[in-house]
């Protein structure tokens, strides 16, 4: 492990050598327009709809198993 470790540093001191103030900063390889959908607001279901398929109902909301119980 040792070993690549070492690897991934020298990869990285060689790329802090490089001459990158000219380089535009990126945050995706391609131009990525409008990868995202507006957040609008929309009516929430109903509690009851919402409860209907679940396994079990505690207190309003979703029954979850405590830790380490089967």
């Amino acid at each position: 492990m040792s070993r690549e470790l070492s690897a991934v540093l020298d990869h990285i001191e060689k790329i802090g050598e490089l001459q990158l103030d000219d380089v535009p900063a990126t945050s995706h390889v391609i131009d990525v327009v409008n990868a995202l959908r507006q957040d609008e607001p929309v009516p929430s279901l109903p509690r009851e709809q919402a409860l209907a398929s679940a396994p079990e109902v505690v207190d309003d909301g979703f029954g979850v198993p405590s830790p380490g119980a089967s």
